[in-house]
């Protein structure tokens, strides 16, 4: 039988973790180490942080120091930044051990489309130390963007996208509370969205080129807008709360130009406890063109076990890829793995 695969983890929180939970349940994969800063988690064994079973698995202590946490691995989950610049340094160091990547960066899903530059040396020197590095997550890497390319595939012409994610917020934590506004009073967003302290979505302009390049369009201009979505009762979620008259969630839209028209269309209101004030959670995708296609998945698909199944069932597809840095539009479509996952992997 085939030796395990053996895949390393850059970061323990929500995701991190989740990945790891997840991979110890598949066949044919073998944790082999874990980086991690947080205090609480340095030093302890993997099974006692995740709260499982060690079963017939090694075991295996987080450590702050990549080098031993990486060393073996034939592919590391990095899940500890949001943004391409910040995640660059990180990319590089697995690169230069020879060891693919698969990240949870919301702007790694398409860099080239914000960070054209650091693409190209991430491309570089991926290809150089002959490994592959892919940026993946439910939202930007499948529910806004890799759908709606599939379903143009039934279509002659192509004349509109629409994408519109609308989700909760509610089982989020803290530091997203923070992030979104959670709380907050209306001032308070709009100096916040000035100063760049409030997130809200990372992903449109990725999302809009990744459809834009997949079907033969090119963007011209691309906008982006951020609005408070004000609660007129009081929500409550287990890490936010937002008292009437304050900020419940964000209203993220986002448009990609084609010829000075929009073409591709975004919108993604999130926010606590939705069905409080009578929204309903879902994915929707529109496609005007020949012919029309119109997609809606109702309740939504869970963002947090969405990410990790992404990241988990792209796994194969990496290591089986050329080198070089990947896009979701560059590989197989993804597919749950029920099987070994050994057997997916081309030698």
């Amino acid at each position: 039988m085939k030796e395990a695969l053996k895949v390393s983890v850059w970061g323990f929180g929500a995701m991190g973790s989740g990945i790891t939970k997840v991979l110890l349940r598949k066949k044919g994969v073998e944790i082999t180490g874990v980086c991690d800063m947080h205090p609480d988690r340095v030093g302890k064994s993997i099974f006692d942080v995740l709260g499982v079973e060690r079963g017939s698995h090694k075991d295996v202590v987080v450590t702050p120091d990549i080098e031993k946490a990486i060393a073996g691995s034939r592919i590391c989950m990095i899940c500890t930044n949001s943004f391409t610049k910040d995640v660059f340094d990180k990319l590089k160091l697995v690169c230069e051990h020879g060891i693919n990547c698969i990240t949870t960066a919301e702007e790694m899903s398409y860099p080239q489309a914000k960070e054209p530059e650091l693409a190209k040396k991430i491309d570089e020197f991926a290809k150089a130390n002959g490994v592959t590095v892919l940026g993946t997550g439910i939202n930007p890497g499948l529910m806004m963007d890799l759908l709606a390319v599939c379903l143009s595939g039934c279509m002659t012409d192509v004349e509109k996208v629409l994408c519109r994610r609308v989700n909760s917020l509610s089982p989020f934590g803290p530091a997203v509370m923070v992030e979104q506004g959670i709380g907050i009073t209306t001032d308070d967003f709009e100096k916040g969205k000035a100063d760049g302290s409030l997130a809200g979505h990372v992903g449109f302009i990725e999302s809009v080129n990744m459809i834009a390049d997949a079907i033969g369009w090119k963007v011209d201009k691309f906008e982006q807008q951020m609005e408070p979505i004000v609660t007129d009762v009081d929500r409550k979620s287990p890490y936010g709360f937002a008292a009437k008259g304050h900020v419940a969630g964000v209203n993220m839209t986002g448009q990609g130009y084609v010829d000075g028209q929009v073409k591709i269309d975004m919108y993604h209101p999130q926010q606590i406890e939705p069905e409080m004030v009578g929204t309903h959670t879902g994915d929707y995708i529109e496609l005007t063109g020949t012919p029309n296609v119109n997609m809606a998945i109702k309740p939504e698909v869970d963002g947090g076990i969405g990410t990790i199944a992404m990241c988990v069932n792209m796994i194969p597809h990496v290591v089986n890829a050329k080198p070089g840095l990947k896009t979701m539009i560059d590989l197989p479509v993804p597919r749950a793995i029920m099987g070994d996952i050994r057997d997916m992997i081309e030698e």
